[in-house]
């Protein structure tokens, strides 16, 4: 058995654990999996990469409207995938060396580890590691969903379908989540025949209901959605496209080239026998974590085992697992000064078209707050409409929907659709952040005029709050 100081499941943002307050500790890292972790590798990098050229080619069909005579003659797929995976195949290869071959106090475990006690390892191999503290951030994997045909080769997943070598004709997504729409957006953009089925009645269910409904409604405009229907099986064909059999209120089959499951995620607690040493984990087999993010077992900390990211966080989000990274970075070193991780208000953005932001309560978990404490709530929607830019832009689906408490003017939660909505709802962040009512944000300041920001300062002014 060897022993170190520090040992680190998962090589993403457990990564930037390393840092010289280790300088001469000896220190494990250990993954499995492609270095670097999810957002670099399959993730958010890579996602955004194509989610950039996508708007490129979305704005040549939509410029027409505005008088624009803008033609797309083509996408040249390998092109766009290689300038993407050559930046990003670089990167992680460079993180490896230089945690492998460079740093004298770090050893670099390839391959995956499971638990044998509280801080003792063993990798797949069969190598035996004990540490005085452990870090889990091993991160989550894509769900297969258990439907006949999952295995066939035209089945993707989000860690796949960014390398195929041809842009697919005809795309099959199974999901309505942030996943799902991102690469519907993606390959519908390209010129693929996009179909997207999903079991409920409305994509991107979890978010507030305006935004749920409008996005689902520019959805059905956009590509091919079955709504309130599942995958029952898949069968290859003989020229190798996929034969899809959906099920639901009415049946219905058809061909495709290449098949996305974009069914969600799970957290990888499981491949690490994290129940069989009597961690504690949520409903859904994430580890349980305190404030510090010290995995707990009985509800009470296991003594140098702490988690971060996707393995236990319900966000999955890149930006929550560098916070938590940090916190974890601090209390491995400063056990005296324990800091908290902060989770109250958690920014997402889902980069599709029209792209879509939010932070905070929806109105439905507003309503319940304020029924539970005794406050009345007041909800504003203003377009993108109402504004210049939006005039410029003849924009008739962007909003911006803000909720706040009635008595105090603070904001509880900012849900947006259009046009950079992840970058317009940053104001509406840190005013929550740092506790400015609706009122001092909108009058305190100057919003620049003929910017789309005006929309955030628009609502703040018709929010009646305060």
């Amino acid at each position: 058995m060897t022993h170190y100081d520090l040992a680190i499941i998962g090589s993403g943002s457990g990564n930037s654990l390393i840092t010289p307050d280790w300088d001469g500790r000896k220190v494990a890292l250990i993954d499995g999996g492609v270095f670097g972790g999810t957002c670099l590798n399959v993730g958010c990098i890579p996602t955004k990469m194509f989610v950039f050229p996508a708007e490129l080619a979305t704005g040549a069909k939509e410029a027409g409207a505005l008088g624009v005579d803008l033609e797309l003659r083509g996408v040249r797929w390998r092109t766009i995938r290689d300038r993407i995976f050559s930046r990003i195949d670089a990167i992680s290869w460079d993180g490896r060396r230089y945690r492998a071959d460079e740093l004298e106090n770090v050893a670099l475990y390839e391959d995956y580890v499971r638990f044998t006690g509280d801080r003792s390892l063993v990798t797949g191999a069969g190598e035996e590691i004990h540490a005085d503290q452990v870090v889990i951030a091993a991160g989550s994997r894509a769900m297969l969903p258990d439907i006949p045909g999952i295995t066939l080769p035209q089945v993707h997943t989000s860690d796949t379908i960014m390398r195929l070598d041809e842009l697919p004709g005809r795309i099959l997504i199974i999901g309505g989540g942030y996943i799902a729409a991102e690469f519907a957006h993606i390959f519908g953009a390209f010129g693929s025949a996009v179909t997207v089925v999903n079991r409920s009645g409305q994509l991107l269910r979890t978010l507030d209901d305006t935004v749920s409904a409008a996005f689902t409604a520019e959805a059905v405009r956009q590509w091919d959605v079955v709504l309130d229907h599942t995958v029952a099986s898949l069968t290859a064909n003989d020229d190798g496209s996929v034969h899809a059999v959906l099920a639901g209120d009415s049946a219905r089959e058809l061909d495709v080239d290449v098949v996305l499951v974009a069914a969600g995620r799970v957290p990888n607690t499981d491949r690490l026998d994290a129940a069989a040493v009597g961690l504690d984990l949520e409903a859904d087999g994430r580890l349980v974590v305190d404030a510090q993010q010290r995995v707990l077992r009985d509800g009470a900390p296991v003594d140098g085992v702490w988690a971060l990211g996707d393995v236990s966080n319900k966000f999955q989000l890149k930006h929550v697992a560098n916070h938590e990274a940090r916190i974890v970075s601090h209390n491995l070193t400063h056990p005296e000064d324990l800091r908290s991780s902060d989770h109250r208000f958690v920014p997402a953005a889902v980069f599709t078209h029209p792209q879509v932001a939010v932070v905070g309560l929806t109105e439905s978990e507003a309503l319940a707050k304020a029924e539970a404490e005794g406050f009345e709530v007041a909800v504003v929607v203003q377009q993108y409409g109402s504004t210049a830019f939006g005039w410029a832009m003849e924009d008739t689906t962007g909003f911006v929907k803000l909720i706040a408490d009635r008595r105090t003017g603070l904001i509880l939660g900012a849900h947006i659709m259009g046009h950079e909505a992840s970058m317009i709802i940053q104001p509406v962040i840190q005013a929550m952040s740092f506790g400015l009512d609706a009122q001092s944000m909108a009058s305190g300041q100057y919003w620049i005029h003929p910017a789309l920001t005006e929309v955030i300062e628009n609502a703040l002014l018709s929010l009646k709050a305060g």
